[in-house]
């Protein structure tokens, strides 16, 4: 894989790219949130439903080095069957490196849903080696809690009483000691994260496909205003997949961590 931008290189090491913001290099104050999504040419997230027909050997390699940094991997109900979800499965050299970093070998992920209806004996929940937390209200947590197929597999976890807050969602994973969340989607998420301006990078694969259709884009909702204007990080192309990583913060948390310093 080989940088574009900012300085031109015919080879970079991902693991270490991406290193410049592990957790012990976070900042004090709330947790680093880095979005990571794929696109095509013409703006589609998904054929038929789905984001594998958009990625390719570049993109999974990109998808496991992000994942190997996340303390918590966060994505919304909605993604997580669409896709198939199954637990963070990460290699044994991603292990290795977690380890120097004091993180647990493999990161848990995060369920968003109001509605927490799984079927709990899939492998998402009873394969895990990280205990899968359910990010939920507090109305459907006091229902599973009484469960005992749900406390055998899964955190259950309030965030919010009527809906799920994401502001208090992150809160609560950083208390729970994720300072590294990785957001996986879907669109109505990320959309809800960049309008509170909880979003500190955009990760955007761009696919070398055009696949038409009518599909949702990255981010979904009300239009942001001001939009934000991304800072470039860095870009990096293999095999006509174009990997770039965006600055989006609009200086709500800065001010923030300004203050609790």
């Amino acid at each position: 894989m080989r940088r574009l931008f900012p300085d031109p290189l015919e080879t970079v090491d991902l693991d270490t790219l991406v290193d410049m913001y592990a957790p012990e290099r976070i900042p004090a104050g709330p947790a680093h949130v880095r979005v990571n999504m794929i696109s095509s040419l013409d703006g589609a997230i998904s054929v038929n439903g789905r984001s594998g027909p958009l990625g390719g050997e570049p993109d999974h390699k990109v998808f496991a080095v992000l994942r190997s940094h996340a303390d918590v991997i966060v994505v919304g109900a909605t993604t997580m069957r669409s896709e198939a979800y199954g637990p963070a499965r990460l290699d044994e050299d991603h292990e290795r490196r977690r380890g120097e970093r004091g993180q647990s070998p493999q990161p848990p992920i995060a369920v968003i849903t109001g509605r927490p209806e799984f079927d709990w004996t899939s492998p998402f929940f009873t394969g895990a080696r990280a205990r899968p937390i359910v990010l939920t209200t507090t109305d459907a947590a006091t229902q599973l809690e009484q469960r005992d197929d749900v406390a055998n597999v899964a955190d259950v976890v309030v965030a919010g009483d009527q809906r799920v807050d994401l502001a208090t969602a992150l809160g609560v994973l950083a208390h729970r000691g994720a300072r590294a969340v990785l957001v996986e989607g879907g669109p109505g998420i990320n959309g809800e994260l960049a309008r509170a301006d909880l979003v500190d990078e955009l990760c955007l694969t761009l696919s070398p496909r055009i696949v038409g259709g009518e599909g949702p884009r990255i981010l979904a909702g009300p239009v942001i205003s001001p939009p934000y204007e991304p800072e470039i990080r860095h870009v990096l192309e293999e095999d006509g997949f174009m990997f770039l990583r965006m600055r989006l913060r609009q200086g709500v948390r800065d001010a923030a961590r300004a203050s609790s310093a």
